[in-house]
């Protein structure tokens, strides 16, 4: 019988070859062939040291809907050297997808509305697929041109790799929008699928080659709060720390703050809040 497919599990049939692809035989203890360089070890070999048949782990990355143990996949991840957060993307895409997704927001809430517009830095939320769905005066100070996009152009994702202006802000886009890039595909998990996260890829993809090359690459990473410098066009660079919460009453949103710190190359920030957005 031919088991059939999902497109979670597609997903991580194509996250798991690629790890395995760039896996070092050498590593690993294995050695190297005439047919085989260094790099990249075949599905039989990840089975066998994974303690589990060849065709088994075959269906699991053409992305069959078969059972999948967590402790199979505790062998897999070990096999492969997958960091933490690449072992929870990894579990999460194995989970059986048969409960309804959980609603989101289509709005902020007014009382999360408020708190952000009575913190004195810049901040602002994002919805799952990153949407930009509030913010306040402080932000709209540092990324002015927030207030004036268009609703479908208000996406952290789609700014990052779209907008010339915030590019000029990052002092270091490249290292900067790849770990975006992986916090979002992290993030993102089994949404990935949905087609509100798949309208932000997949007109990424048409649009940004930057995206189309970084995405690729499968990179996974978890969100961690960590200094931020931004080149500001009338205050220049300004240094803050980025952090993060979730709200227990409104888990599908973030609320992104960029608090206030000092760095070398870079000044306190003095955020003029008049004219702000949202």
């Amino acid at each position: 019988m031919i088991r059939p497919r999902s497109p979670r599990r597609e997903q991580l049939g194509e996250f798991l070859a690629s790890r395995r692809r760039a896996m070092s035989r050498t590593a690993l203890g294995l050695p190297l062939t005439s047919r085989r360089s260094d790099v990249g070890l075949s599905r039989e070999e990840v089975a066998t040291l994974s303690g589990v048949s060849g065709t088994w782990y075959t269906w699991l990355e053409q992305g069959r809907d078969i059972n999948v143990s967590r402790q199979v996949l505790t062998a897999v991840s070990r096999v492969l050297d997958l960091t933490s957060a690449e072992r929870e993307y990894v579990f999460a895409l194995a989970e059986r997808d048969d409960a309804p997704a959980a609603p989101e927001h289509e709005s902020v809430p007014d009382h999360l509305q408020r708190l952000v517009d009575a913190l004195p830095f810049p901040a602002f939320v994002v919805a799952t697929d990153w949407a930009i769905a509030g913010w306040n005066a402080p932000y709209a100070w540092l990324y002015p041109r927030i207030a004036a996009l268009a609703a479908e152009d208000r996406n952290l994702l789609w700014l990052i790799y779209t907008d010339p202006q915030l590019r000029e802000m990052l002092p270091d886009w490249e290292r900067d929008s790849r770990l975006f890039l992986a916090e979002f595909r992290a993030e993102s998990g089994v949404r990935l699928g949905s087609p509100r996260h798949r309208a932000v890829v997949d007109r990424l993809r048409e649009a940004s080659a930057d995206f189309r090359e970084q995405w690729s690459e499968l990179a996974v990473e978890r969100f961690a709060s960590r200094r931020r410098v931004f080149v500001h066009r009338e205050a220049g660079p300004l240094a803050f720390e980025h952090h993060r919460v979730v709200p227990s009453d409104a888990a599908d949103l973030h609320v992104v703050m960029y608090v206030p710190a000092v760095a070398e190359g870079a000044h306190d920030p003095v955020m003029r809040t008049s004219g702000g957005g949202g």
